[in-house]
């Protein structure tokens, strides 16, 4: 009686760029077999590196592991001890599978052959109808090679995008958050001696409820510290080389971590290749401190933002480095580049040779700072750590000077530009942290263009921060041109303008003996500028109403121009 063909068997899914003995299973050439399995259904899954075909007695020493053996169990021997030791050698050397042809040796496989696959964890496949060895090989090869083939187009796309990705200006942070997104899994950028210099996650790629890189990154850590240095299992790691000047040494290492989901060969292919293209990268002097910056940047901004719960918060700010005192209050700074900063890599001005003299200056001020860049608005974020709130005004003006220097330090070819706005908020714990930095970021767009203070109080700035809120709505710029439309129109055209005059004048709270000192004028001749003004704007300046719109029009001239 003819055998029936085994009942179909549902296909293990295939890590990337494999062929698993299931699919080996499934292609025509097998199946022409009739192929049964005998043992080891639940490791079908297992990937099949090579087909060999042999019947010598001793062809487990011929073998490398992950081959899928095809015999007729010529060399099988006769002998249960012989039998046993064929297959125990086979499993102990990792093939994929073992693939016996019934009918030339054995018209059943032997007991002990079927027990010895069973004890050792072995796939072991009987074919019921003779097949040709050669088109088997020639057919799992192709299917070997289609497979490795395709692996590599997927590991080419990450490669072209990271480049494409540097091609538009961006850099190692994008490309590490596009490598996350590919393997769905958290990325990191280390130094040799394991510090973290960029952590990225998968971001809409992974899971409700995935961990924060951070947090990740803490485990790790602690794992290290456990005498465990190496990674876990199925991790994926790639040397970035250039880290001296001689062959072979390291300058940081890229690793992923297997915790949304396994990695497969062509995560650890795609790694390589963009290591290879970070290494081009942190050619350029003091990259590894401008990417731990931005980390640091990144974390700040999720903290501001509310992604960052603020129970979890410090230990993820101990991660970066930042260590302030168990008891003591956080002050949240920000410091708003007024000119617009040329792009990473732009010679002195980099954002790299920024984030180094800005964390020389600050490490002189002698408290705890966690010090951040965010290049894409142009702003340096900082936590402060203090004793009390009662020194937050003297702390907060060594932090501004010390900020200041750094600028004119990394950047000394933009002497005499607008300095940036510096605005500290308010002395908070962790809890009202994000909010405060939030704030303060806020504060400092809305300063843009004042000037003659080395900081602003954040509570200093409400109105300021009112009025930016209001910038978009056309009854901002309306408002302006109502109360103070006439004046400004003066001074397009007409000598001495009014407006420094007016200024002045709500400046000093209307006392005119003030005023007149302020800008050099005797009285008389202020009195008729004030004069002047009130014709114009058909305005009281002595009602108290009329000084309240003025002001507010003047500060938002700034946010409509």
């Amino acid at each position: 009686m003819e055998p029936q063909e085994p009942r179909q068997r549902p296909t293990p899914r295939e890590p990337h760029g494999t062929i698993t003995v299931a699919r080996a299973l499934g292609l025509p050439a097998l199946r022409r077999g009739l192929p049964e399995v005998v043992s080891g259904e639940e490791l079908l899954d297992r990937p099949v590196r090579w087909v060999h075909a042999g019947e010598a007695p001793n062809i487990a020493a011929l073998l490398k592991g992950g081959e899928l053996l095809l015999t007729t169990g010529l060399g099988v021997g006769p002998r249960p001890a012989d039998q046993r030791s064929f297959v125990r050698r086979l499993a102990d050397r990792g093939i994929a599978a073992l693939v016996v042809e019934l009918g030339a040796r054995f018209r059943t496989l032997p007991g002990p052959v079927v027990d010895t696959a069973r004890s050792c964890g072995l796939p072991l496949v009987q074919l019921h109808r003779e097949v040709p060895f050669v088109t088997v090989t020639e057919e799992i090869h192709t299917e070997i090679v289609n497979a490795h083939y395709a692996l590599l187009r997927q590991a080419d796309v990450v490669h072209r995008q990271a480049t494409e990705v540097l091609l538009r200006g961006g850099g190692v942070p994008e490309i590490l958050r596009d490598f996350a997104a590919f393997a769905a899994n958290p990325v990191f950028l280390e130094t040799p001696e394991g510090q973290l210099l960029y952590a990225a996650g998968p971001g809409g790629a992974s899971p409700a409820g995935a961990a924060d890189p951070l947090q990740v990154w803490e485990g790790l850590r602690a794992r290290r510290a456990a005498e465990r240095p190496e990674p876990p299992a199925g991790s994926v790691m790639a040397d970035i080389p250039g880290g001296g000047p001689g062959p072979g040494t390291v300058r940081a290492r890229l690793t992923v971590l297997p915790v949304a989901g396994p990695l497969g060969p062509v995560h650890r292919i795609a790694a390589e290749r963009t290591a290879d293209l970070l290494a081009v990268v942190l050619l350029r002097a003091r990259q590894e401190e401008e990417l731990a910056a931005r980390g640091r940047g990144d974390f700040l901004t999720d903290l501001a933002e509310g992604r960052i719960e603020p129970s979890d918060a410090p230990a993820q700010a101990r991660v970066l480095g930042f260590r302030p005192g168990p008891d003591g209050p956080l002050l949240p700074v920000v410091m708003r580049l007024v000119a617009d900063p040329r792009p990473l890599g732009g010679g002195g001005e980099s954002w790299a040779a920024l984030a180094h003299a800005l964390q020389e200056e600050l490490a002189a001020v002698g408290v705890p700072v966690l010090l951040g860049v965010r290049l894409p608005e142009g702003r340096v974020p900082l936590l402060v750590g203090l004793r009390g709130a009662a020194e937050r005004g003297t702390v907060a003006e060594r932090i501004a000077t010390a900020l200041r220097t750094g600028v004119e330090r990394a950047w000394p070819d933009r002497a005499g530009a607008r300095p940036p706005v510096v605005v500290a908020g308010l002395a908070v714990g962790w809890d009202a942290a994000g909010a405060e930095l939030r704030h303060a970021a806020e504060a400092a767009n809305a300063a843009r263009g004042l000037t003659g203070r080395d900081w602003y109080d954040v509570r200093s700035l409400d109105v300021d921060l009112l009025l930016w809120r209001l910038r978009e709505h056309g009854d901002l710029a309306a408002f302006v041109d109502r109360v103070i439309g006439p004046l400004l129109a003066h001074d397009r055209t007409a000598r001495p303008p009014l407006v420094p005059t007016l200024e002045a004048y709500l400046r000093h709270a209307g006392r005119k003996a003030e005023t007149a000192r302020a800008l050099h004028l005797n009285r008389q001749t202020l009195y008729d500028r004030l004069a002047r003004i009130a014709r114009l704007l058909g305005s009281d300046l002595e009602d108290p109403q009329t000084v309240l719109a003025l002001g507010l029009a003047l500060q938002a001239r700034r946010h409509v121009r």
